[in-house]
């Protein structure tokens, strides 16, 4: 019979990773942890650790907000300017696959947004913008989010 402490649930991981997002750590291992953590939540409607930051209930180093968006910093850049926007309401938007028509213009305004926040931030040589869908995408959070990635030279492949 196996042990319990053996066996990982989703949300055994998704604490490791975010602990490890609060203490440093190396960039390739970061990226290993939100791998599994990726593969280990699934993907839902519940409520979000983004949520928590729209609310205010948890701190974050916000860099722009308007009526519509929040845009903070990642707890565990990968790039020197690494900065995560999301739409304030989830409105059943958990990842870019369940986009519908009357998503269009909350999609349009977070590039937008992401365009704003890379000249704000200097990022005039060029910046990356990610949307992770789905596990294989690596998606760890399922609140639709962009990654706004800049401040050194993005190599291609990208993953």
């Amino acid at each position: 019979m196996p042990h319990k402490e053996n066996i990982k649930s989703p949300v055994s991981s998704r604490l490791t990773v975010l602990r490890s997002h609060l203490s440093p750590d190396s960039s390739s291992s970061a990226m290993a942890s939100e791998k599994e953590a990726a593969l280990a939540t699934a993907p839902s409607d519940a409520p979000t650790i983004f949520d928590k930051i729209i609310k205010k209930e948890i701190p974050a180093n916000v860099v722009y907000e308007d009526d519509k968006v929040l845009a903070f910093r990642d707890i565990a850049p990968q790039a020197p300017t690494h900065i995560l926007i999301i739409p304030k309401v989830k409105d059943g938007l958990t990842g870019l696959s369940k986009a519908e028509e009357r998503n269009i213009e909350i999609l349009g305004h977070l590039l937008y947004t992401a365009k704003l926040v890379a000249k704000q931030e200097g990022l005039e040589d060029g910046f990356r913008v990610v949307i992770n869908d789905g596990p294989q995408g690596c998606q760890s959070v399922y609140h639709i989010h962009v990654h706004l990635l800049g401040g050194r030279q993005m190599n291609w492949p990208p993953g």
